[in-house]
């Protein structure tokens, strides 16, 4: 897995190598589990308390990239 940024030094959001479609990413931590959607910013989950918008922001305005590395993995 690839860590692409970190939430207040406790949540990793991270692209996995060997994982399923569509194209998403993780953010783990505190015993958190949150899968964001690439395309849509839908996600499955239950949220760290407050960090959602903080979370969501930053993917879409980094979609792009973390896109690119998804491709990266999953040819």
């Amino acid at each position: 897995m690839t860590t692409k940024h970190r939430f207040r030094n406790k949540y990793r959001l991270e692209v996995r190598e060997r994982d399923h479609a569509p194209a998403h990413v993780h953010l783990t931590g505190g015993g958190f589990d949150v899968l964001i959607m690439l395309d849509t910013l839908q996600s499955e989950g239950i949220w760290p308390p407050g960090l959602k918008t903080e979370v969501l922001e930053w993917v879409e305005l980094n979609r792009e990239d973390l896109m690119k590395e998804w491709k990266k993995w999953h040819k």
